[in-house]
């Protein structure tokens, strides 16, 4: 590589001003090499960056790295490349081809210059947990069968990243839980869980807390994850949630407050809406 290429930063999915999550952006990354992406996604040090590789119309091609390793999607940086690409060519509709599959994106910018990305996500498949595996991950989050919300089975969901979902009925118990990251971050990789371990309080009917557990990618705890969100949206659709629209507010443990919208089609892939603003 001669030239270093342009990193930008964004913000995605920020409920206050110094809220959401931070994701590294380079719109020019052809000329990288893995070893280049996974050096620059270090140096940045962001849970995650987007790369885009190469582009045909309005078909991008796009590779997303942690600091450790790279993904095969990440929700965040989705929406970041996408406003930076709107930023840069005007707003419309775009699809990404990711590791994790086909991912449809649009894209508008209101009368104060703010833009907004919507994404549809690749289609979503929610299978049961193994209940060892499930045992296992309890313990390493201090938790019991019994704090879970009996309404809500544990679950792994797929809808571009593989998450395993929980449910917490007591809200200080969702907010007070503890775990050791080595350990969570070493179970996530023998299951070839990716993404983040999610763990969910519901606070209203629509409405939902989210702690999103990121070991695996030497972020302890995420601020706002596009693709758990996804991936929650798709485990609702299970649970009688088909054709209504979530909020899932993140972020709180972190101090960066987020907030994702999540709409829930009958069938197909889950969208999932969000800003983001540039570092």
């Amino acid at each position: 590589m001669t030239d270093a290429p342009e990193i930008l930063r964004y913000s995605a999915f920020a409920a206050t001003p110094d809220g959401g999550n931070p994701a590294g952006v380079v719109l020019d990354a052809s000329g990288l090499d893995d070893a280049d992406m996974q050096r620059i996604a270090a140096e940045v040090g962001y849970a995650e960056t987007a790369f885009v590789v190469g582009r045909e119309g309005a078909r991008v091609r796009v590779r997303y790295w942690s600091p450790a390793a790279e993904v095969p999607f990440c929700g965040h940086a989705t929406v970041a490349t996408a406003v930076a690409l709107a930023e840069r060519d005007g707003p419309g509709s775009v699809v990404f081809d990711t590791a994790g599959g086909e991912v449809s994106l649009r894209s508008s910018t209101d009368a104060d210059g703010t833009t907004t990305v919507a994404f549809t996500s690749v289609e979503p498949e929610v299978t049961a947990l193994d209940e060892v595996v499930l045992d296992r991950l309890l313990a390493l989050l201090s938790l019991r069968r019994d704090d879970l919300d009996p309404r809500f089975p544990a679950a792994e969901s797929f809808a571009g990243n593989r998450h395993p979902i929980l449910v917490i009925t007591d809200r200080d118990l969702f907010h007070q839980f503890r775990f050791s990251p080595a350990d969570v971050a070493s179970l996530m990789r023998e299951q070839g869980w990716l993404g983040t371990v999610t763990v969910l309080h519901q606070l209203r009917d629509d409405v939902f807390e989210a702690r999103n557990l990121f070991p695996v990618g030497r972020i302890t705890e995420d601020p706002a994850t596009g693709s758990a969100a996804a991936s929650t949206g798709a485990y609702l659709r299970e649970h009688g949630y088909a054709g209504r629209t979530i909020s899932i507010h993140q972020g709180a443990h972190v101090g960066r407050p987020s907030l994702l919208a999540v709409a829930i089609p009958a069938s197909g892939g889950i969208e999932v809406t969000g800003g983001a603003t540039r570092i």
